[in-house]
């Protein structure tokens, strides 16, 4: 572990918590990140202005926080462009698969004791674990 800022994780983690709350209770909607992009996909009539809106603040929010504070963080990526582009589509893939993402079943499924997202979190954290497993001790790297 590079950097260890439990400080910080808190307060990401806080308010990711309140932001879900306050958008269920606001919108009785689930703040999950795969259906939203879905629907703007595949809209209904009327239900596509929020969406688009709550995606461009998924992007715009991170670019001002780095105009704020004068840096953004760096990123590497250590996999070539074909495989992030097959893995990006892998995860689309089961994110239909599972009806929803780690933010839907994860942080709004769990928290409204939801026993199918206790099961989808469940599968996507184990398998996290073992394709890093796999990655850094059986493939190595």
């Amino acid at each position: 572990m590079d950097q260890f800022t439990p400080i910080s994780g808190l307060v990401g983690g806080l308010l990711i918590g309140l932001s879900a709350s306050a958008f269920v209770l606001l919108n009785g909607r689930v703040t999950g990140i795969s259906g939203i992009l879905g629907g703007v996909l595949s809209p209904d009539q009327g239900d596509i202005a929020w969406r688009v809106a709550f995606i461009v603040g998924l992007i715009v929010g991170p670019l001002l926080t780095g105009m704020v504070t004068g840096a953004m963080p760096e990123i590497i990526m250590q996999a070539s462009t074909p495989l992030l582009i097959i893995g990006g589509l892998l995860v689309g893939f089961g994110t239909r698969l599972g009806n929803g993402c780690t933010s839907g079943h994860g942080i709004c499924g769990l928290a409204r004791g939801s026993e199918r997202s206790l099961a989808a979190t469940a599968a996507f954290f184990g398998m996290a674990l073992a394709t890093v497993f796999i990655l850094r001790h059986v493939i190595g790297g």
